[in-house]
């Protein structure tokens, strides 16, 4: 008996283990011709973010629709460039310091403070790589663009003062 539930949970995690490989498409029906992204920093202390851009070809009838890349995601933002595709993805990366938090002496005090909300990432990338979802023919697919080189930060220098 003990060996008949042995087995029974061996291809149970088996068939698990296949299910989870195959969420990405292998052949897409475009082609990615570059991908890169390059960090961005704003005048005020705090504000910065990063900029991802793929562009594709033969991405005719696609739906796009979300990019996840090092541990975020945003909805994707695209741009016809002739015959090529431009998908871009931004995102807002905040250090502004919380007003709401309750500091004190005595730390019971501090158990009104509200718990940090951790939202698990879907998944399992390299620092280089990024997923896109789109859809095509009603269906939500997930591709993974791999090798994504860093370009240059960019600065965005805050506005004069009195305009």
């Amino acid at each position: 008996m003990k060996s008949i539930k042995l087995l029974f949970i061996l291809s149970l995690v088996c068939c698990f283990y296949q299910c989870s490989s195959s969420i990405f498409v292998s052949n897409p029906p475009f082609s990615v011709e570059k991908a890169f992204y390059n960090d961005w920093v704003g005048g005020q202390p705090g504000v910065r973010g990063m900029l991802l851009e793929v562009h594709l070809k033969n991405a005719a009838g696609i739906v796009f629709d979300s990019l996840y890349f090092q541990s975020k995601s945003t909805e994707v933002s695209v741009r016809n460039l002739d015959a090529k595709i431009q998908l871009i993805g931004q995102y807002t990366i905040a250090n502004r310091i919380r007003r709401d938090v309750i500091l004190n002496k005595d730390s019971s005090k501090e158990l009104k403070n509200p718990f940090p909300s951790l939202r698990q990432f879907p998944f399992d990338l390299m620092n280089n790589e990024a997923v896109l979802s789109y859809k095509k023919e009603g269906k939500m697919l997930y591709f993974k663009v791999k090798n994504i080189r860093k370009v240059s930060t960019v600065p965005f220098p805050s506005a004069p003062k009195g305009n």
